[in-house]
Order: structure tokens, then sequence, then C-alpha cells
């Protein structure tokens, strides 16, 4: 009997042990869910560590990740210092999660301003922030105790610290918290008879008096909608939206010259604005290559006092322009790089250009339902390939996946091994490995060759965006082969918007805009449009809202989505651009 005891006694102490363990480990890495169009990259990039920490924790992520693969991400050391990361499990509530981490539910509304009470839901990672606020608060408090004597513990009487944006009041403060201005201004009184609040002041929230007041009972634990209700910060008009543009006007000449394109666009969409009534104040900075150019503009007490801002182009800008549009709530519109990863940690950001795995991962859905029953050629190229090399990697794996069959011949192929290939009563979609017209050059005989020798034959052509600039050069075949190209700008320069915008530009600036691909004036007028109209129509509450903007633009696509709760919004608008046989020039839109 003893020895049973004791084989039980050593099992249960190996047990908990091995539990011990678990939540050890549990305690050093979080659970994230993978989602359409990330990859290794902006999954790190959302949590500020390394792809090889991940690696080291997912055997064989590196090679492959999914939809749907959960994916342990590794936790800081000093995580804690700066919020936690946290997966929603089951069961599990706001009301909950702010007793288990000891912070407000404004404070999880304030850094997650993605989330929602629809979206609150199981396997979804939102940030957690320090309780830095509530202990400040507490510090405060008990430096105005009595330092004489032995006291009791002080207990603050701030419930939370809060910091001031643009535009609040005591009155709109007192509101959003449950309190009277009176409370408000007695927890403050350096507030008092002041009738502007500095933005960035941290104010101490005190406990509503009927609280101190009344008896302790045991009150209703509020719900999700509810909660989410009472922390959504209050719907704002702008009256004046004012409009910062900063962007290199005066650096080397090619690169000034798109960027005053850019701007030209921009004011005509403003003037556009402003005969329907909007009232909009525009100011414009020039910030070099140089690195510190930009503090110096970040240092004008005017840039505070922007509702949204437009730029940089330079890539070290970013960062520090991104840091100033966060603290100071400012909307931050980047039109032109897509390989800046400040978007997936900063909610200011709005990226126009879509990051690479995002982008790809449109055009596969877009082709799998465009060709859903096709057979496809890809033709192998000896010259740049690998810059397409992921986009071809990631759909064969997609085909592969939807069961489409594919097969590979050389560039340098004939006509007869093109027949070869050719699949009887499907679509036969041949797709180069290579953007290069040069490809373009060999192949494009070949397969017209095809398609006169067999006229019932299903052909069809795909590329990439940069097949725009060779469209003169090979107009006629692009109509007879069918073909696709995939971009997220486009202009048909035959259709009425283009051509009124060109006739227009030209009667405004007494020149054409540069042959090049984006055209930079529209593109310009469509991201000054949208933004100032969205700011304009809805206000503060801009995003959300933007799936009901009924704008069609010039040249550039718009579809915006949150890369997550915490972090900004990347554009992942595509076009399939169709050249058909009937000599038809369509802009396929798959929404």
């Amino acid at each position: 009997m003893k020895v049973i005891t004791r084989a039980i006694y050593i099992l249960c102490l190996t047990a908990a042990c091995s539990i011990g363990a678990w939540a050890q480990e549990n305690q050093s890495y979080f659970l994230h869910t993978v989602e359409k169009g990330q990859s290794l990259y902006s999954i790190s990039s959302m949590y500020g560590v390394s792809q090889a920490d991940i690696i080291k924790l997912n055997p064989g992520s590196d090679d492959k990740i999914y939809i749907g693969h959960k994916l342990r991400i590794p936790r800081k050391a000093d995580e804690g210092q700066q919020g936690t990361f946290h997966t929603i499990a089951a069961g599990e509530t706001l009301y909950r999660l702010t007793v288990t981490y000891n912070v407000s539910a404004k404070a999880i509304c304030d850094a997650n301003p993605g989330l929602s009470a629809d979206n609150f839901r199981i396997g979804q990672v939102i940030r957690i922030p320090s309780a830095d606020t509530q202990s400040t608060a507490q510090q405060a408090a008990a430096t105005t105790a009595p330092q004489s004597g032995i006291q009791p513990p002080v207990e603050s009487r701030c419930r939370e610290m809060h910091k001031v944006k643009r535009r609040e009041t005591v009155y709109s403060i007192s509101r959003l918290y449950g309190i009277t201005e009176e409370e408000l201004l007695a927890a403050n009184p350096e507030l008092e008879g002041k009738t502007k609040i500095k933005r960035g002041k941290m104010l101490c929230i005190p406990y509503p008096a009927a609280k101190t007041m009344q008896p302790t009972h045991q009150q209703s634990i509020p719900s999700d909608r509810e909660l989410f209700s009472e922390n959504t910060p209050k719907s704002q008009r702008f009256k004046t939206i004012k409009a910062a543009v900063i962007l290199p006007f005066l650096d080397a000449p090619q690169e000034s010259a798109r960027m005053v394109e850019y701007y030209e666009g921009f004011l005509m969409a403003v003037d556009s604005l402003k005969r329907k009534g909007t009232s909009i104040d525009v100011y414009a900075y020039n910030a070099n290559a140089d690195k510190n150019s930009i503090n110096t503009l970040l240092a004008k007490q005017e840039m505070k006092e922007m509702d949204i801002i437009f730029g940089p182009a330079y890539q070290q800008h970013i960062e520090p322009l991104a840091d100033f549009a966060k603290d100071n709530g400012i909307r931050m519109v980047i039109p032109f790089s897509s390989k800046d990863n400040t978007v997936f940690q900063n909610a200011s950001i709005y990226q126009i250009n879509t990051p690479q795995s995002y982008l790809y991962s449109e055009v596969y859905d877009h082709f799998v339902r465009q060709f859903p029953n096709a057979n496809v050629i890809f033709i192998e190229a000896s010259q740049g390939a690998r810059e397409k090399a992921e986009f071809i990697k990631g759909l064969k794996e997609e085909l592969r996946n939807r069961s489409i069959p594919t097969t590979s011949l050389k560039e340098d192929v004939t006509a007869e091994s093109l027949k070869a290939v050719l699949a009887n009563g499907r679509p036969n979609v041949f797709i180069p490995t290579s953007g290069s017209n040069l490809v373009l050059l060999k192949l494009l005989p070949q397969l017209t060759v095809v398609v006169r020798e067999l006229p019932e034959s299903n052909i069809h052509l795909f590329g990439y965006p940069e097949w725009q600039t060779y469209t003169n050069d090979h107009l006629e075949a692009f109509f007879e082969l069918d073909t696709y190209f995939y971009s997220s700008f486009y202009t048909n320069n035959l259709l009425p918007a283009a051509v009124n915008f060109t006739k227009n530009y030209r009667k405004w600036y007494g020149k054409d805009m540069d042959e090049r691909y984006p055209k930079y004036g529209m593109l310009g007028f469509d991201t000054g449009y949208y933004f100032l109209k969205g700011l304009a129509d809805y206000g503060t509450d801009f995003e959300k809202n933007m799936q009901r903007m009924q704008l069609i633009p010039i040249q550039t696509g718009f579809k915006f989505q949150r890369v997550n709760n915490w972090g900004g919004f990347i554009n992942k608008k595509v076009f399939f651009v169709h050249f058909t046989k009937n000599y038809e020039l369509v802009k396929l839109d798959f929404d």
C-alpha cells in the first residue's frame, strides 16, 4: 500500500512539474493566427521581434506559413514596461481583461483603435498597455500625504490619468468619464479659469462623488458592448481641415519634378472640394534628403495643429514623422513607399502603396476567381526573374492548392512547343516569370503565331504592372492575345475622367504630366480628394465610414484595411486590366 501511495505521489509531482513548465513556457510566448496576406516579415514587424526568433519557436515557418496557421510569438524582455500582447481566449471579456491586467477599459480601447465589440473574439491579439498611468496617479496622491509620523496606506484619489488630446475641453473630458465638470476641476485645480487645456497634459480623473458617498454593493458586470460604447471617443466634425504636405520640392531635379507634379494634382483636389463648400488650409513644407530636415519641420508649433499629413518621400523621414503623428493624434498618409513597416505598429498611418505580401495575396485570389478552370503555363525567363520570384512561388503554391494544372517552358520556346501544352476545354494562361520587356519581345511573336494558327484556342497572356509602360510597343499583340495584367494604379487615357483631368491640368499649369507609371499628378489628386473628402464628410468617424465612400478615382484604387488592432491601414486595392480580343480595354474591379 505504501508503494502504491509513493508511486501516486511521484506521478502527481511529475505532473505538477510538467504543468508548471508548460505555464512558464506559455508565459514566454503568445499565439498569433496567420491572416490573409501576412508574411513572417509583417508579423515580426507587428510585434517588434525578429523573424529568426519566430522561426526558432516555429520550425519550418521560414519555408511556409498559411492562413489559419497558429504561430508562437516570443515575448520581449521589456514587454512589461511597454505593455504586453494578449491572445483572447474562450470566455474572456473586456471587463475580465481589465481585472486581469489592472488597467481600465478606456486604456485598452485607446491602445487598440481597431478593436470593437463586433471583432472581440477568440484568437484576436490585442495590445495591453502598461499600468504606468495608474501607478503615476497613486504616486501623485502619495506625495500630498503628511510626511511626519506613520501613515496608513494612501488610496489614490485618481482612478486613472488622462492625456489631453487636441480640441478636448473640461466639458468633453468630464462627459467622457461620467463625472461632473466640478469634480474634474476639484481634482485638477490648475485648470480653474482656463478656457483651453494644453495638449499632452496629464489630468487626474477622480472617482465620481456618488461612488465615494454610497455604500459599497455588488454591481452588475458590464458587457463588452457597454464598455466599448462608454470608451469610444465621440465623433467630431472639422470646421476647417488643416493639411500638411511634406515632400522634397527643392531636391534633385528629377525627384523634385515628380513631387511638384504630385502637389499640383493635390491642389486641384483641394480646389474641387473648396468649390463644394469644404474649408481646407494647406501647408506645404520642403524636406530634403537630410534626415535632420524633418526634425526642423516638426519643431514648428503649427505642425501640432494639423489634422492630416501627406508625405514624406524619403524612407529615413517616415519613422520620426510617424512618431510625431501618433503622439499628436494626426493622420499620416504615405503616398509612395511600400517597404516601410511603421504601419504595423502605428494606428495613425495610411499606406497607399500595398506591401508586397498583401498585394500578391489579392492578386492570387483575383486570378483563381477569373480563371478557376485554367491550364497555366509559366514561361521561365533567364533575365529579371529574381524580382518576380516571390510572386511566382506564391502563385504556383496557390494554384497547386486549388488543383489548377501548371506547366513550365523555357523562354526560347517555339510555336510548336506552345501548341503541345495547350489543353482543350480550358483557358490556357501564359505567364512569364519576369516583367522584362525583353521577355515579351521573345514570347509575343511565338504566341501570336499559335493564336493565328489555332483561332479557336482559348489563349490568354497574364503579366505585371510595368507592362503599362510597354503598351504603346505591344498594343496590337496585347489585344490579339487577350492580355491581362494586375495593378494598383491604372487609368484609361481615353475615358472622360482622365481626359478632363489631363485637360484641366494643362490649363492650370501650362504643361502636360510626365509620361510615367503612375502619373504623379493623378496620384496627388486621388489621394488628396479621397482623404480630405472623407474627413469633411465624416469627421473623426472617417475610419468607421471608409467602406461607405462612393468615389471613382482617376487612377488610384482605394480599399483600406487595418493591419491589426493597434496598427494602421494598408491599401489592398488591385485591378486586372484586360485587353480583349474585341479591342476593348477593361478595368476589372473585383469588389
